[in-house]
């Protein structure tokens, strides 16, 4: 289910990549908003230039850019590019409006997510709504972002706490900041989510729509919540997949992760040693974390080989901490990292290592959004507790950050309380946006109505195949505009009798190195 999640995610990304030139020469301005937090009234007929998106892309995809103000209090201001895609209904009798879509991160490119996702939506959503993709400000086509980051820069974002080397991690945080500063000294303090959804309503009004609907995931759901807020007379339908809790923004969904994780990986222990005939990984959850453990503090002496990348305890403590919603996943994972810590070779192990733009765009929404700690000792302090607290992943998620070192958010991080309504859907076992996390969302959106999926799996549920109760709901919502009567809670499919990804020949997953990524 996650690596369906994944692999989506991952089709979007390539394409954008590849035809993100493409998309240079095609631009439209929309009418300036009237204030910071204002709609922007629709025209009448949509003011955007559509043409083919070039390369592979099928001829049923349209390309444009939009011209934004950078600064939206300044909106005859300096001009940025958003660039869209769109994939038009094809009946225009049985249309109701458009959808669009954020694929998470922050920094996660959704200009062609319509066309990764088009295998994946019932064909009576595609007969409501145009699908619209697009790149959020400062992200792969749409006026990106650069700090000048390297691989060992961007392989651990969130860093191990020690002793030993938090001065080295103290540097390290600052020089970050201070390269993305130095880099987009005009540009960076207007990368927010505020500006991001205002940046939609624009979308909106060029479009010709009065109203729009959206489906966001993780990091999505967070953009969605704070355009109700601002727009909320602009809202639809809104399905908000795996949520993100707006008081937790965002150093508190940080440490969320290390809070939830302990909790999946206990369930994970018991499966794998109910499961010792088929793993032999334990017979006792004591001993299945014991083994872990003892492969942890190998990888911390001396890092083991995984196929040609070598790997350190923090590392295969983040491996794991991704792999253990889906258990079958995460046994065969420590059986192969047995056989490594051994000396035995064992397949590589993929990874994913965002590139400089992926950085510096996640670093200018989550700096930017809200404040964080300034002091050292804070991160110090607090990882020696959460290190003690949560060992999985504590110390990482509670260590310096660059953060610390960014210049203070241009506005105050939104406050989300209204009651526009809205569908949340959530898994009961996500450990990337946990179930609490949703329901901090659920009481900040009065007006909401949130689906879990009992004993649900992995990071993103809406026609992933994780529950036909729960895409039952959200496809009768963006169909017919209806909401449950109250919150739901919907069954998970049954998994596979003999999960197949539990007998190829090597890791099945590649951990994301960002939050919110969806990937």
């Amino acid at each position: 289910m996650l690596l369906r999640r994944r692999a989506t995610s991952k089709i979007a990304l390539g394409v954008a990549a590849l035809l993100a030139p493409t998309l240079l020469g095609t631009t439209a301005t929309a009418a300036p908003a009237t204030g910071p937090g204002s709609s922007v009234a629709a025209p009448a007929t949509s003011s955007l230039t559509w043409q083919g998106c070039g390369g592979d892309i099928p001829a049923t995809v349209e390309c444009t850019t939009l011209k934004v103000p950078l600064d939206h209090r300044k909106p005859g201001g300096k001009k940025i590019d958003v660039s869209l895609s769109r994939i038009k209904v094809a009946d225009p009798a049985e249309r109701r409006g458009v959808l669009f879509f954020n694929p998470g991160g922050p920094s996660g490119s959704g200009l062609f997510y319509p066309l990764a996702l088009s295998g994946l939506l019932p064909q009576s959503v595609k007969d409501r709504y145009d699908l619209i993709g697009f790149d959020p400000r400062g992200v792969g086509a749409s006026s990106p972002l650069a700090c000048g980051t390297t691989t060992a820069d961007e392989r651990l974002t969130y860093r191990p706490y020690k002793d030993a080397t938090f001065a080295k991690d103290v540097a390290w945080a600052r020089d970050i900041a201070d390269r993305c500063r130095n880099r987009n000294k005009e540009t960076l303090p207007h990368i927010t989510t505020r500006n991001t959804a205002r940046d939609m309503d624009l979308i909106r009004a060029a479009l010709g729509e009065r109203r729009i609907s959206y489906f966001g995931l993780s990091y999505g759901t967070y953009l969605g919540s704070v355009y109700t807020q601002l727009f909320p007379r602009r809202v639809d339908r809104f399905v908000l997949d795996s949520a993100v809790d707006p008081q937790r923004v965002w150093r508190g969904m940080g440490q969320s992760w290390a809070e939830q994780a302990e909790t999946a990986f206990d369930r994970w222990t018991d499966w794998t040693a109910r499961h010792a005939a088929r793993y032999g990984l334990g017979d006792t959850p004591a001993e299945v974390e014991g083994l872990f453990w003892d492969i942890v503090a190998r990888a911390d002496r001396e890092p083991l080989d995984l196929g040609g990348t070598r790997f350190d305890g923090a590392e295969v403590r983040e491996y794991i901490r991704w792999e253990i919603t889906h258990p079958s996943v995460a046994a065969r994972t420590l059986g192969l990292l047995r056989d490594a810590a051994a000396g035995k070779p064992v397949p590589a192990f993929p990874t994913f290592v965002p590139t400089d733009n992926e950085l510096a765009s996640y670093l200018a929404i989550v700096c930017g959004d809200t404040r964080w700690p300034t002091a050292p000792a804070v991160y110090r302090a607090d990882s020696r507790r959460d290190s003690v607290r949560y060992p999985l992943y504590g110390d990482s998620v509670s260590n310096i950050f660059p953060c610390a070192y960014w210049d203070r958010p241009v506005e105050a991080a939104t406050k989300i309380d209204n009651r526009v309504p809205a569908l949340i859907v959530q898994n009961e076992w996500d450990s990337q946006t946990p179930l609490a996390t949703a329901l901090g969302l659920r009481r900040a959106l009065k007006g909401s109505r949130l689906v879990t999926v009992d004993e649900g799996q992995g990071h993103g549920v809406y026609s992933l195949g994780i529950s036909a109760c729960a895409d039952d709901v959200a496809t009768r919502y963006l169909t017919t505009g209806r909401l449950p009567a109250r919150d739901v809670t919907c069954a998970a499919d049954p998994l596979p009798a003999a999960d197949s990804r539990s007998t190829s020949q090597g890791p099945a997953t590649a951990p994301a190195r960002l939050p919110f990524s969806g990937r």
